[in-house]
């Protein structure tokens, strides 16, 4: 016999095709059951008075602006907590990776600390609109016709 696409191909892809099967069930089942045992009303009586923290609502929540410096802080921590990561990883196979594992780690760290002074020397750090435009170069510094604005 030859060793054509015939049964064996079906055999060999059964598996996928049944788990196929199984994660579309577990989905549906999930769905349906959410639609049947789920509240219908989202905003009613009392779920729309604060639970936890007492703070009587004011607004909705598209009405609110929040300063870009949030957004940069939280963007550095996500940058430099990944840092940590990486540097854990190494500290557990220290005795494995020897010496050529301390020079990449301290290159990484070289260059997370050159990314750090780039940001405080271009303002990213500082918080405050006024005192970051007093800086001459950098990505947060005010253009000429906004400040003659």
């Amino acid at each position: 016999m030859g060793h054509g696409l015939g049964a064996g191909v079906t055999v060999e892809i059964l598996p996928f095709v049944l788990y196929g099967l199984v994660v579309a069930a577990v989905i549906g089942v999930t769905l349906a059951a959410s639609w049947f045992i789920g509240d219908r009303s989202r905003h009613a009586g009392a779920r729309d008075i604060p639970f936890e923290s007492g703070v009587v609502p004011q607004g909705d929540a598209e009405d609110m602006r929040f300063s870009i410096e949030f957004y940069l802080i939280a963007m550095f921590f996500v940058i430099f907590d990944l840092e940590t990561i990486f540097l854990i990883g190494w500290a557990v196979a220290f005795f494995e990776v020897g010496w050529p594992g301390f020079v990449g780690a301290a290159v990484f760290i070289v260059i997370l600390l050159v990314a750090l002074v780039y940001e405080f020397r271009t303002g990213a750090l500082e918080w405050g609109v006024k005192s970051r435009f007093a800086r001459a170069p950098g990505y947060a510094r005010q253009r000429e016709d906004e400040v003659a604005a």
